[in-house]
């Protein structure tokens, strides 16, 4: 019988080599996207849930949190650890810029470090990722160390 391929799946760890570089698909974070995530997380700050105010304010806009934007890059990247993830297991984060309702964010990927662990099955993969927008804008920074599948053997 042939073996029907599947697609849409991330790369495993012997994909992967130092210095490969990857860009993800691009995201608009909507009004609804901001009062979804501030209802859902209770991230109830006055920054994200007060529009009365703007003058106030040393940042003008609609400002969405950086745990929203931070979570948004984690979907955006979903189809490239899609079948291979085993684990997520650390990261810094580093926002280093506001992000706004009607922003359209992506993530630029490139692997920093790579190494098998003792079962043969598996290892792990450190990025760096870097959240852009629309802009070309650096807003935020990460660097998850992953658990990945390494490829079945034919």
């Amino acid at each position: 019988m042939e073996t029907i391929k599947t697609i849409g799946g991330g790369f495993f760890w012997d994909d992967l080599k130092l210095g490969f570089r990857f860009r993800s698909q691009a995201r608009t974070i909507t009004e609804a996207d901001l009062v979804t995530f501030v209802n859902l997380t209770w991230m109830n700050e006055g920054l994200f849930t007060d529009i009365s105010d703007d003058a106030g304010r040393a940042i003008k806009g609609r400002l969405v949190p950086g745990a929203l934007v931070y979570a948004f890059a984690e979907g955006l990247l979903m189809p490239s650890i899609q079948g291979a993830g085993l684990a997520f297991l650390t990261a810094e984060i580093d926002v280093k810029g506001p992000s706004f309702v009607q922003d359209t964010i992506h993530v630029e990927v490139e692997v920093v470090e790579l190494r098998p662990t003792s079962k043969g099955q598996r290892g792990l993969a450190r990025t760096v990722n870097r959240v852009l927008n629309q802009k070309g804008e650096l807003v935020l920074t990460y660097n998850p160390l992953r658990m990945l599948k390494r490829r079945p053997a034919s």
